[in-house]
């Protein structure tokens, strides 16, 4: 698998390109750039399986990169220090991502998972979906979450789930439709993901949209009833907070 470095700091090009060849055999470095206008050249060259970027450069962001080409016929994996809002965007879009310094394990699944989806020849909607999040082409209603299933990554704008259940670590979603997912995720990752997209933890196994709250129902302890008509408990802890989210 052909890979190219983007990093603007040389060291960290050293230290990742030891590793991939101490650890990752199966991928070839074809090229390293130090800042985003280089590495735009590089990958119109070069045109490689796999980008590891750097997103915090000078003048250009690897995000900045991102958003000057026209297609993403190749897979990303970032690397970044410590940057909550790219990490949360990231995970959103369910790309992979690097924290420095590299972890060897997180660095081998990270390139197993590029190689499976090349190998698939699958497009690469996950880059795409996080391009749109960052430059905000889309209302929050709009903006799509990729969920894992077994079978598939399915995108999923926030508008259309109704809400999400949890049993251990798997987590149900409720489709406005009628369609249930089932994730491999558990749900306090969801809880602070979609908090900024009109949800509301209510139990500590329940997720709802505030959008499809239709009453709050107290004849047999407190409920809130849902325009699909499932009812889901709101816990005593949780009372007041949702009592303020739907305010």
């Amino acid at each position: 698998m052909k890979a190219v470095l983007i990093d603007d700091e040389k060291h960290n090009i050293e230290n990742l390109g030891a590793l991939l060849h101490a650890y990752c055999p199966q991928v070839e470095i074809a090229g390293t750039a130090a800042n985003a206008d280089e590495g735009k050249r590089l990958i119109m060259l070069c045109r490689p399986d796999v980008v590891f970027l750097d997103i915090q450069m000078p003048q250009k962001s690897g995000f900045d990169l991102l958003k000057e080409l026209s297609s993403y016929d190749f897979e990303v994996i970032f690397v970044t220090a410590h940057d909550q809002y790219a990490i949360q965007a990231m995970r959103f879009s369910a790309v992979d991502y690097l924290l420095k310094p590299i972890d060897i394990n997180e660095l081998q699944t990270a390139v197993d998972r590029a190689m499976k989806r090349q190998r698939m020849k699958e497009q690469n909607r996950q880059l795409e979906n996080l391009i749109n999040l960052l430059q905000g082409r889309q209302q929050k209603e709009e903006q799509r979450i990729a969920l894992n299933t077994l079978k598939e990554t399915r995108f999923v704008k926030t508008g259309e789930i109704i809400r999400c259940e949890s049993s251990n670590n798997y987590s149900t979603f409720y489709l406005a439709d009628g369609e249930q997912l089932l994730v491999c995720r558990p749900i306090y990752e969801f809880d602070e993901l979609l908090k900024d997209y009109g949800f509301i933890r209510c139990h500590r196994s329940h997720l709802v949209s505030k959008k499809f709250v239709k009453s709050w129902k107290k004849e047999y302890g407190d409920f809130l009833l849902l325009m699909n008509g499932d009812e889901v408990p709101v816990s005593r802890n949780k009372k007041e907070a949702v009592k303020k989210a739907l305010e």
